[in-house]
């Protein structure tokens, strides 16, 4: 089977690790009061928009942190050795990730060099994949997984077995198309149950 999977807070912990950067940019670089913190409003909008950042503020806040946060970021508990076994089953790993280009810095060298370090086995890496529905087609990705609530629907509708991985952004989505998954082990547990439908 080839399944397709998302990086940031689907393989990593991208926003817990992110999310302090934000807020000392916010204070400490704008000089903004960040007031009480709405954690509904968290789990709808991603960090920029909740810190109400303009384009000229996203940008800098890129430019200063982005290759320190793709850097740094830490794996979820139990990815590498569940992305492993999955390999050692046959599968191929296509990690599929919509991590922008930058001028200062390979984002697809760093991305790399990040899954090499952190022992993340894959077949194919596809980075800047703004439309992520184009390459599962392309590629013929039967199982998706992201965090990504839109691009979950998107590949769903394309007639792909999706699973999103459970976070702090959609906590309280619901899609009985799309299989919500808690932990690094559950995912493989689901992937297996998908093979024995399929046979």
């Amino acid at each position: 089977m080839r399944i397709g999977i998302d990086i940031d807070d689907t393989i990593s912990n991208t926003y817990e690790y992110f999310f302090p950067y934000a807020q000392n940019y916010t204070i400490n670089d704008l000089g903004k009061d960040i007031g009480e913190i709405d954690k509904e409003a968290i789990k709808r909008k991603y960090i920029t928009s909740f810190h109400n950042w303009n384009q000229e503020e996203e940008k800098n806040f890129f430019d200063k942190y982005y290759e320190k946060l793709l850097n740094n970021v830490k794996p979820k508990l139990y990815a590498k050795e569940t992305i492993k076994k999955l390999r050692e089953d046959g599968n191929e790993i296509y990690i599929i990730t919509a991590r922008f280009l930058s001028d200062k810095f390979s984002v697809e060298e760093l991305t790399k060099k990040w899954l090499k370090d952190n022992d993340i086995e894959y077949d194919n890496l596809i980075i800047n994949a703004k439309d992520k529905v184009q390459f599962v087609k392309e590629n013929n990705i039967e199982a998706f997984i992201d965090d990504s609530r839109s691009n979950c629907e998107k590949i769903s509708e394309a007639n792909v077995k999706t699973y999103i991985m459970d976070s702090i952004v959609n906590t309280n989505y619901k899609n009985e198309k799309i299989t919500r998954i808690y932990s690094w082990p559950h995912f493989y547990s689901e992937i297996k149950k998908l093979e024995e439908e399929n046979r």
